[in-house]
């Protein structure tokens, strides 16, 4: 796939019992540091890979399509979301300062629920997220960027923009009745 695969680091993920994880992030500033700019371009590489079997299983990979930046115990609001739109084919979404500005109103569920790069367990239960979302921010240069999400990478914004505010997904889960029915919520 990558030429530079030589060039792979795992990268060190926190657990969910580590308590940076539960903090607000900070703004970045711009202009990046190199090592920021560096570890976003190890964090796409790792979610790429951890969405291709053979890397998956060559590195001992959790599939993931996102992370932030608190996940790796840095304590800035800086998002990667790597979604796979077709067989082997990705998008890379880089967003500095990301902030939902619209939302639909329908709200949706991953049927099998969420997982999380941080969490090393199954968390049973749906997870309510927005079936659709706005979102502004900046990307790496410093350049104003919106984008609009639907379904899968809906959640995906949600999931990401989550940690920055130290809310981890299991979270929106309700302890009563973790699963909601076909006719209460559109499960995806």
């Amino acid at each position: 796939m990558c030429g530079d695969e030589f060039m792979f680091k795992k990268l060190n993920i926190l657990d969910e019992k580590d308590k940076r994880l539960r903090k607000i992030s900070k703004d970045a500033t711009f202009p990046l540091a190199k090592e920021e700019k560096q570890l976003i371009q190890d964090m796409i590489k790792h979610l790429t890979y951890s969405q291709i079997e053979e890397y998956e299983k060559k590195y001992d990979l959790r599939p993931g399509m996102g992370l932030a930046f608190p996940q790796l115990g840095i304590n800035k609001r800086i998002i990667v979301i790597v979604d796979e739109y077709d067989e082997g084919k990705f998008d890379n979404y880089v967003v500095i300062n990301p902030v939902i500005v619209s939302n639909s109103k329908e709200i949706i569920a991953a049927d099998a629920g969420e997982g999380c790069l941080s969490v090393n367990r199954e968390v049973e239960g749906h997870v309510p997220r927005y079936a659709r979302v706005t979102v502004e921010g900046f990307d790496e240069e410093g350049n104003k960027i919106r984008i609009r999400a639907r379904e899968d990478l809906s959640i995906a914004f949600q999931h990401e923009i989550d940690h920055l505010n130290g809310i981890l997904f299991f979270d929106h889960i309700n302890k009563k009745r973790p699963f909601f029915h076909e006719n209460e919520i559109r499960l995806i």
